[in-house]
């Protein structure tokens, strides 16, 4: 990736920000795939207990024949869907989008091994920032799971939506994975487990920065925190510098200066519900047709349509 603007911009002003996708390294993939084993991490565990659940209902629903993921990252979940739509008989194309070549790689040689029949043809870009190349087939099911949406702010999360959105054709499902409102002490161990994972996975993200503009942060002179905002209903990730520090950018010709203390936000993850999701649907051109929650009340699969002109009708409730 050679466009670096929206770090520019999260790095020009204050507070500071990095945008997350800079934490999708082929270290930051490899350390992601471990936190998602965590005993905190409750997100990974229970969507994929949720999926295990419900995917043959999914597959039933949806017929697809082409299923396009974006954020693959190495398919640990979504082989329960592949499963299940590749019993139904008609064959299946798997198209994973990601930012890490690590990630595609290890997906399709896993899913390969699984899969002998699937077709897998992984695209490598930054889906946040354009899906152009994409083109499915009618009848496709489109996927976005691990709540990845709650990553970005309400404008950014539509945005993206709606660019998915004019790639599907009317009709086309489009199944995402939303992470729901829970006790605050739930949530803030699963972004500062025991073991430090979560905060060398936010430290890695300086290095990956380091590499893709020159910059010469040292990571561990910043620490971690991750903290639940009540009224914004998102957890809010930060590196925090225990000194002054100076740091130089030199592909974004820029030098920061900063005092201990000061935050760098690296990451929110927004907490939904079956409203607030309905209405990003809505918002985005989909139709929320299908809602699946876990029995703890964890965490939700929204089963949408690409919405038509005309009036696309109730929606059902599901209870799996």
């Amino acid at each position: 990736m050679t466009n670096h603007d929206d770090l520019l911009r999260g790095l020009s002003s204050r507070p500071l920000r990095i945008p997350s996708k800079y934490f999708y390294d082929d270290r930051g993939s490899a350390l992601f795939d471990a936190i998602c084993d965590l005993p905190e991490y409750y997100p990974t565990r229970t969507e994929q207990a949720l999926l295990d659940r419900v995917s043959e209902r999914i597959a039933a629903l949806t017929r697809a024949r082409q299923m396009v993921e974006l954020g693959s990252g190495t398919a640990r979940k979504t082989r329960l869907l592949i499963q299940a739509l590749l019993q139904q008989g008609n064959g299946l194309h798997y198209t994973p989008v990601d930012i890490s070549r690590y990630a595609l790689e290890q997906a399709a040689e896993s899913l390969s091994q699984d899969f002998p029949d699937l077709r897998i043809d992984g695209v490598l870009c930054d889906y946040t920032d354009s899906l152009d190349g994409l083109r499915p087939d009618p009848g496709c099911l489109a996927v976005f799971l691990g709540s990845t949406i709650g990553n970005f702010e309400h404008h950014r999360s539509a945005a993206l939506l709606r660019r998915l959105r004019r790639r599907l054709n009317d009709g086309d499902h489009f199944l995402l994975g939303v992470d729901l409102v829970k006790p605050v002490e739930i949530l803030e161990a699963a972004y500062n487990d025991s073991r430090g994972l979560t905060a060398e996975f936010n430290r890695n993200i300086l290095r990956s920065v380091n590499r893709a503009v020159e910059g010469d942060f040292e990571p561990e002179a910043f620490r971690h925190l991750a903290r639940f905002d009540q009224e914004s209903k998102q957890i809010e990730m930060y590196l925090v510098a225990e000194g002054d520090a100076r740091v130089r950018l030199e592909e974004l010709g820029l030098e920061l200066e900063m005092r201990a203390g000061e935050r760098i936000l690296t990451e929110i993850s927004r907490k939904f519900d079956r409203p607030s999701t309905a209405e990003l649907l809505e918002e985005s051109g989909f139709t929320l047709d299908h809602w699946f929650e876990s029995p703890e009340g964890y965490f939700a699969l929204a089963l949408a349509r690409a919405a038509a002109d005309e009036d696309p009708g109730p929606m059902s409730e599901d209870h799996p």
